[in-house]
Parts: C-alpha cells; structure tokens; sequence
C-alpha cells in the first residue's frame, strides 16, 4: 500500500525561517509529499490525490485563533469526510481536536512542557513499536482536554494527559509532543528563541540545559502512519 501513498504535509508555522517543520518531517518521508503553508492560505483540495495529511506544529496559540486557521479547519473536516489519513503534531494534534470535536477541547496548558519529555503508553499501540513508555522532544503552550469517544487517548504525562490519541475507528492519529525534531534541531530552535528574545527565556534555558532523551519513536509513528 505504501507505493500508493502521497503526503500533504501543512506547514502552520508563521515564521519559516525560525520553525521550519516540513524540513523536519520530510527527512523521514520515502514516499511522494507536497507541502503547504496554511498561514498563507495554501492548502491542498482534498480531491488533488493526496492519501495522508500531516499537520506540523506552529508558533501560534490554538486558543488565540489566528485568521487563516478557519480555513485549514475546513479543510481538516473535508479531508476527514474524504476518508484521508490524518496525523497532527503539537498545534497540529489540537487543531485536530478543534476541528473534529469543537473549542471546548482545546485550551491554555496550566505549565508547560518544553524539552525532551518521558511519556507514558496507556496501551502496546503499533503507533509507538509496541513501546510502554519513551522519550521525545516537546515544546507546548496549549493542550487537549476532556477527550470523548470515539476519542481514545493512546499517552500521556503527568503534566499533560493527553499526550496522543486516536479516533477509534477512524484513521486519525494525534501527537501532543514532536517526535520529528532531533536533538540538534531542538537546541538549534531553542536557541534562536532565545536569540530573539521571544517569551520564557528561562524555559527555553532550562531545556537546553537538560539532557537530551531521544527514543526514536518517530520510526513506528511513520511507518504505522504511512501504512494505515
């Protein structure tokens, strides 16, 4: 099935020369992709061909809703009625929740999460190898609550429960935290924010000062992605 596969990536981030998250993902993809930039209002038709979609993380507030990302909900729920497999990560993974289940499930974490983060398996999900627990790189201000079947949620942390789900049924997967982005690149992003003098400096100095706890989890998520 994988010869037939061709990926949409969404690129949401706002500042391409700061966050660049389709230069994260692509280096994992064998397959056909193409990439487009909802802020900018580029999206796909859900009739071009495309098989999966990846929705990447952003720099922008789920809860403070930019203008364009009304469209990319649209888009979201048409892809979804088409039948196209879906993957959000991060701002991706809650835009998902926005769009299928509505702004009740999405809101400001109370602490964030940033830096490389250990994350619990709730079940042995093919999503994750089969794994009961492993580490990943997260960088989060807002989070997905109060899931509701056909929701599942698949991990978690004790800061953020709602690490990853699934919609039962269906093939719609979430990812609170970013498998896609290796060490170098996470210190690498740090490092600019903090250059660039964004908010929570210190938290951003805390991460760099952590040690880095890459699982390579991003391998089954791909390859149990793409197969699906």
């Amino acid at each position: 099935m994988v010869d037939r596969v061709r990926v949409a990536i969404i690129d949401n981030s706002i500042y391409p020369h700061l966050y660049k998250p389709v230069d994260h993902w692509k280096k994992y993809l064998s397959v056909p992709f193409k990439a487009f930039r909802a802020p900018e209002g580029r999206l796909p038709e859900v009739n071009d061909g495309f098989t999966h979609i990846i929705l990447t993380g952003s720099e922008a507030s789920i809860v403070e809703r930019e203008s364009w990302v009304q469209q990319e909900i649209d888009f979201v729920r048409q892809a979804f009625h088409k039948g196209l497999a879906l993957l959000g990560s991060c701002y991706g993974h809650q835009l998902l929740i926005l769009a299928l289940l509505g702004e009740e499930h999405v809101r400001r974490a109370p602490q964030p999460e940033i830096g490389w983060i250990k994350i619990k398996a709730f079940q042995r999900h093919q999503l994750f190898g089969g794994k009961e627990e492993f580490y990943a790189f997260s960088i989060h201000f807002d989070e997905v609550i109060n899931l509701k079947p056909p929701f599942h949620i698949l991990a978690g942390t004790e800061i953020c429960p709602v690490q990853a789900f699934e919609m039962k049924g269906e093939r719609v997967w979430g990812l609170q935290f970013h498998p896609e982005i290796n060490e170098e690149e996470a210190r690498c992003f740090l490092n600019e924010l903090i250059l660039k003098g964004w908010p929570h400096q210190e938290l951003f100095s805390q991460a760099l000062r952590m040690e880095a706890r890459d699982s390579g989890i991003i391998k089954p998520i791909i390859s149990f992605f793409l197969g699906s």
